[in-house]
């Protein structure tokens, strides 16, 4: 089903070493926490502890490598390896120093260094990306002789710093580039929903594959493409390389035993299951690309056609709109209209349904004109959103 990802590297691989406890942290959407923690207990891993922006949980490398494959909707997956007070650079220098980096990385090897600060006594990411640096390749020459390299587009290893009320975590990033990158998007078009957030919808729902879902303004397909993947019991990382491939005890027989039962397990979607609806034609190719590059060529319908022109099948189902929110000067009053369309149609059209709008705009939102059963916050980046459930009688 998939090209294996494997990273080669000159001369041969150390053995992995004994399997050993990982203190983890998957970062979601805000919101998505409490999901993407039922996620990791459906992975069997225990005790997973739901935070604002993530979920911390203790794993194995078996648990690790499924996270990155199968969590729909974290957006990568952290590796603590030191927890230290830092209140200047001199206390961030030793506390990364203290850090047994040749074990990790080699001189031959690229790193990279990404910083997140908040609350704490350095406030510039760029010094603190600097001096972490330094003391990673200062503690690496030291026992080594010779330095690694800078790569910050594709480094072998990826470093994370998070200082946050003058206390430093420090992390390798096991899943490389965000996660939310599944490999299937064969390009981005101007605002497209982030698929970790789009499975966060999926999931809110509680769809489950038993009734056909419809989205009526698809664009070019992010929510059908995530739900295709759910009820095809697709891991959503299955076309993408991850971070802890290219890492020294990388153990390449496990990863390929997950990979295959991972693929034994997909299976077919019914017809009709999943539909999606935009009046943009070239959306829509980008969307029916998309899905097949997934692996589920054919398994999602796609039509061209306006909102004022869908009619949804069956006698029931899940509808999920992902309209405009409006957020640049004016588009609010063009808008209103159009938030009046999709509470008409609803209202009309997709009785025994049951109907969820994700908008960004409360004010707008109002013309649905539809009283919300349900209204679950959830963030689309920086955009406080609202995935308002309504019951469609």
């Amino acid at each position: 089903m998939s090209e294996k990802k494997h990273i080669l590297r000159s001369g041969p691989s150390p053995a992995p070493k004994p399997d050993m406890v990982l203190n983890c942290f998957a970062a979601v959407p805000r919101g998505a926490e409490e999901i993407a923690a039922s996620e990791l207990e459906a992975l069997g891993i225990s005790a997973p502890k739901p935070g604002k922006g993530g979920v911390a949980f203790v794993t194995d490398r078996t648990g690790l490598y499924s996270a990155n494959l199968w969590l729909r909707t974290a957006s990568r997956v952290l590796v603590q390896l030191a927890v230290f007070p830092c209140n200047g650079p001199d206390e961030l220098y030793a506390g990364v120093f203290a850090i047994a980096w040749p074990e990790l990385i080699t001189p031959t090897m690229t790193l990279a260094v990404d910083c997140s600060l908040r609350d704490s006594a350095l406030t510039h990411s760029g010094f603190v990306a600097l001096k972490t640096k330094d003391a990673v390749v200062d503690r690496i020459r030291e026992e080594c002789g010779s330095r690694p390299n800078v790569d910050t587009a594709s480094p072998d290893v990826r470093i994370n710093v998070h200082l946050h009320k003058n206390v430093c975590t420090v992390s390798l990033d096991s899943s490389g580039d965000s996660l939310d990158r599944r490999g299937y998007r064969i390009e981005r078009n101007e605002a497209p929903l982030r698929e970790t957030l789009a499975a966060a919808v999926v999931a809110l729902t509680g769809w489950d594959g038993s009734v056909p879902l419809v989205d009526p303004m698809c664009g070019s397909g992010t929510i059908p493409a995530e739900a295709a993947l759910l009820a095809a019991r697709m891991p959503p990382g299955l076309q993408r390389p991850f971070g802890f491939q290219r890492w020294l005890d990388f153990d390449g027989r496990l990863w390929d035993r997950l990979i295959k039962e991972a693929e034994d397990g997909i299976h077919k979607l019914p017809a009709g299951l999943i539909t999606g609806y935009d009046q943009d034609g070239r959306a829509l190719l980008l969307a029916a690309r998309n899905i097949a590059k997934a692996g589920l060529e054919g398994q999602v319908h796609f039509f061209h056609a306006a909102l004022q022109e869908f009619q949804p099948e069956g006698d029931q189902g899940v509808v999920i709109i992902n309209p405009p929110y409006g957020m640049r000067m004016g588009e609010e009053s063009e808008l209103r209209e159009l938030y009046c369309q999709i509470g008409d149609i609803m209202k009309k059209r997709c009785r025994g349904w049951t109907g969820y709008v994700l908008t960004g705009n409360l004010e707008l939102a109002k013309y649905i004109g539809l009283k919300a059963s349900r209204r679950y916050v959830l963030f689309n980046g920086p955009i406080e959103c609202r995935l308002l459930k309504y019951d469609l009688y």
